[in-house]
């Protein structure tokens, strides 16, 4: 492959196709996700749905078609998605008579449906959430990052009043932020988008920002106060206690198939994926190696061995149907593939009542490969693979860390951003953030959360700061 050093999108676009991922889909933009990149997406998709599930939201599915009429209702919305809309103005052989949109976000529809169902404050609030694939029409699309066609999920709620709705709000940043660091070893800084940056509608937008080895920044989440604008488009109101018609407030928030692009782009290398274990498909791959009798034997010991991993609740894969490929070809190929721990049988090793570890990356360094007795692997790999996880966030954190620097001047800003976040004060206009942009094609990506009270003046402009505190700026994907 391409090495992300001479040209990192090249490596990235090779790398999707050639650790079958993805294919291309036959329509300009759209991808197949193949099983190996599905399954990656069902394990972030199963510990997700069980945060959301406890957290007392309900899964529903609703159309896919949405009247136009619909967006229109909140100008704002619509006036922000109208380049990335697909709308269909023919079925069935016949012109329609209102165009429908293809789901490019479901606040609209969903929105009609809760003003039908919610009637009493005891309705409230209403927590929903839907799995589904949307539709955004993408001037440059590239797998996973940015699709015309891709999955993910979408929460939407209705609440009594801006506190409670604020609450979810930050809820949903929460869990965005704990499956990025637990499931996918990915750092993330969480904060709010400035007004220049906010969803279409909202009246706040919060995000989680991830640093990519290239030392771009990856929003890998968000989640929107959405105020009362939906509520009024759409007449979602409730009875209080005293009998009043109350407008309710709302929420959306959504993590996508954009987190798996993440999980590439912040732990790959040139010799391909680097998979967090919680993540990848195969957690160990056990290769038997050897001809004839002696293959059968490690063969027969590789199943046996196998058997005995997966009963402590690892994924793992024996690569015993693959006859025709010579043993260094299949050490490549799950190297590239990312596979965290590779286990090699051999008849030396078998005579000798051991397995040959290898993992992916070194955690400590000088460390290569290790005799293992056959009888301990199963009982050492559950602690070998948490290490490993552990070892890929530390790894991303220091990186973070290499490449983010507080910048005061103008000067200083265009080199920092090409190589990784800048930390500036920012005067919030929209305006400046637009000159930012067109001089360096740096964006400010959030106002983290954590970030410590300072004051100063706009990197740009000169004019003060309007948050408070520095603003993480960076080229984005």
């Amino acid at each position: 492959m391409t090495p992300q050093s001479e040209d990192f999108s090249a490596w990235y676009n090779e790398l999707v196709i050639k650790a079958q991922l993805v294919d291309r889909g036959p329509v300009r933009g759209t991808m197949v996700i193949r099983p190996y990149g599905y399954r990656i997406w069902e394990l972030l998709q199963a510990d997700l749905d069980r945060r959301i599930k406890e957290a007392g939201h309900d899964n529903a599915c609703f159309p896919m078609f949405i009247p136009e009429s619909y967006l229109r209702r909140e100008a704002e919305h619509v006036e922000g998605f109208s380049p990335e809309l697909a709308v269909v103005t023919v079925a069935g052989g016949k012109e329609l008579e209102e165009p429908l949109v293809v789901r490019p976000t479901s606040e609209t529809v969903i929105g009609e449906y809760m003003a039908k169902w919610i009637g009493s404050h005891r309705d409230l609030p209403l927590l929903l959430n839907q799995w589904a694939n949307v539709v955004r029409w993408e001037m440059r699309p590239r797998m996973f990052l940015r699709t015309t066609e891709f999955l993910w999920q979408e929460g939407h709620t209705a609440h009594i009043d801006e506190a409670d709705a604020m609450r979810e709000t930050m809820w949903a940043l929460d869990a965005y932020a704990a499956v990025a660091r637990d499931l996918a070893a990915m750092p993330v800084v969480p904060g709010e988008k400035t007004p220049g940056e906010r969803f279409a509608g909202a009246v706040r937008t919060y995000t989680i920002e991830g640093m990519m080895r290239d030392g771009r920044a990856l929003q890998a989440g968000t989640s929107h106060y959405l105020g009362t604008n939906f509520a009024k488009a759409f007449e979602i109101q409730y009875q209080d206690e005293a009998g009043k018609l109350t407008l309710a407030h709302t929420t959306s928030w959504g993590m996508s198939t954009r987190m798996i692009g993440g999980v590439i782009m912040t732990h790959g290398d040139d010799t391909g994926l680097v998979l967090p274990p919680r993540l990848a498909p195969y957690q160990v791959v056990i290769v038997p190696i050897g001809r004839k009798e002696q293959g059968e034997a490690t063969a027969a010991e590789a199943r046996r061995l196998g058997a005995a991993i997966k009963s402590m609740g690892i994924r793992v894969h024996v690569d015993d149907n693959r006859p025709q490929l010579s043993p260094g070809f299949k050490f490549n190929d799950w190297e590239m593939r990312g596979v965290p721990i590779r286990l090699e049988i051999g008849p030396r090793d078998l005579e000798n009542g051991v397995a040959t570890l290898v993992r992916r990356l070194p955690t400590v360094e000088g460390q290569g490969k290790e005799a293992v007795p056959l009888e301990r692997v199963p009982e050492i790999m559950p602690q070998i693979l948490a290490d490993f996880q552990a070892f890929l966030l530390a790894r991303a954190e220091t990186f973070r860390g290499d490449h983010t620097r507080a910048v005061e001047v103008w000067d200083d800003f265009g080199a920092q951003v090409a190589e990784g976040w800048a930390l500036a004060f920012h005067c919030g206009r929209a305006e400046c953030e637009d000159d930012i942009k067109a001089d360096t094609a740096a964006t400010p990506r959030c106002i983290p959360a954590e970030g410590p009270a300072e004051q100063g003046v706009c990197v740009k402009c000169g004019q003060p700061s309007a948050y408070g505190k520095r603003v993480i700026f960076g080229k984005a994907y």
